[in-house]
């Protein structure tokens, strides 16, 4: 049985659906559907709403709720209106449809990631202004356009402009995970990407004959090296129960490349490595250890980074840190378990952490499969109602964190 919108649906879950139905899906989004709604949104919560083009067709959308005191500086609220492409056939539902069943589960691709945050970013202040509320540090909200693409075009860009330094941001809110249990998931810093493409060169020849020295050979090498680390790192992991995915370094071989016919070997061959490294990682010692790697295979191999993040940074999860200590006060307060860690892939928190905002990415989504970019994206529409009433406290508590020296 689907479900329209019935008269007796929350308002906020009815407007979760309608995001969900824009198609702003990569490698195509319809951009100019989302800024519109966000435009409308902005109006009717009378916020102000700025449009920052930062590359051609790449526009950023800030909407912002001033504070009473310009002098400090501000809360920055960020997500992102692309999703990721759907496998239609492999879907219950229409993934653009926002079906929900007679359960209350939310079918869509953007129900985890992250369309489900935006609003509730945008009902939460919603619900502060009509109850009249006001708060000492103002509160921006940006909505990106290309965090499912690596940001270059978003918020990388974003970052360097004068409209973002004149937002004065002192602490920010990006996407998390879902989490399957009763707790909630915050995380305090992520894994650098590196995607390493390692090309091996050596001797042609008839694919009949023993021929020494062959590009395969070498290659076979580092991968073996590669997978040899591999398998080190997710034996650590096993092995420790008080290790996260995102406290140590996965790597996956994801590409091979070489060859033109059966009967010939190759001068060349490659293949694709996607490194998500550790934050405590000394990267530059272990950009020595990939390259002795290829020198050890032999002549003729070598690498070449497709994407490296050099610039992890962690954001303090102390409890003498103000901005911490405001946020873990509203799970206390609201006898909610939360669970801080190191995010396993990247968010667009890393290019704000680079700069000097301290960002957290979360997600309240508790009780809830992680089901991003996966075949039946869906989110219970209790779980995002929850979601609401968490972000009202936390907006009211970050807002109203005292001066700091840092403000100035």
């Amino acid at each position: 049985m689907t479900s329209k919108g019935p008269e007796d649906e929350h308002p906020s879950v009815t407007l979760f659906r309608q995001y969900l139905r824009i198609r702003t899906v990569q490698p195509k989004p319809d951009y100019g559907a989302a800024v519109a709604f966000l435009e409308e949104r902005a109006h009717q919560l009378g916020l102000s709403c700025q449009k920052v083009e930062v590359a051609p067709g790449y526009v950023v959308t800030v909407l912002t709720w001033p504070g009473t005191n310009p002098a400090l500086s501000s809360i920055l609220l960020n997500s992102h209106t692309d999703v990721v492409p759907v496998f239609k056939e492999h879907w219950s539902h229409d993934p653009f449809e926002a079906f929900k069943d007679s359960e209350g589960y939310i079918y869509g691709r953007g129900t985890q990631d992250m369309k489900c945050v935006s609003i509730q970013y945008l009902e939460a202040v919603r619900r502060l202004k009509v109850e009249g509320h006001s708060f000492p540090r103002t509160i921006h909200m940006t909505f990106v356009p290309d965090e499912e693409i690596g940001g270059h075009h978003g918020m990388e860009l974003f970052v360097q402009r004068p409209e973002f330094r004149a937002l004065r941001a002192g602490f920010a809110l990006d996407e998390g995970l879902a989490n399957p249990t009763d707790a909630y998931t915050v995380f305090y810093s992520e894994r650098s990407v590196w995607w390493v493409r390692v090309t091996s060169t050596g001797r042609p020849g008839h694919g009949s004959r023993f021929i020494e020295d062959t590009a395969a050979e070498k290659l076979h090498k580092v991968v073996s090296s590669i997978l040899a680390f591999r398998e080190k790192e997710r034996q650590r992991l096993q092995s420790n129960p008080h290790l996260k995915e995102g406290d140590v370094t996965s790597v996956n071989l994801t590409k091979l490349e070489g060859g033109v016919a059966y009967n010939v070997v190759p001068a060349s061959m490659s293949a694709g490595f996607d490194f998500r490294v550790a934050p405590d990682v000394d990267l530059k010692a272990f950009e020595k250890q990939l390259h002795a790697w290829c020198q050890t295979a032999g002549e003729g191999v070598t690498l070449e980074f497709v994407q490296k993040w050099m610039k992890p940074q962690v954001t303090s999860i102390d409890d003498s840190d103000p901005w911490w200590s405001a946020f873990s006060r509203v799970f206390k307060d609201m006898n909610l378990t939360l669970e801080a860690e190191i995010f396993p892939a990247t968010t667009d928190s890393r290019y704000l952490r680079a700069v000097g905002v301290p960002a957290l990415g979360f997600s309240p989504m508790n009780h809830t499969p992680v089901l991003l970019h996966d075949h039946d994206e869906r989110l219970h529409e209790a779980v995002f109602l929850r979601g609401i009433d968490i972000y009202t406290q936390l907006l009211s508590a970050l807002a109203s964190v005292p001066a700091l020296p840092s403000d100035s």
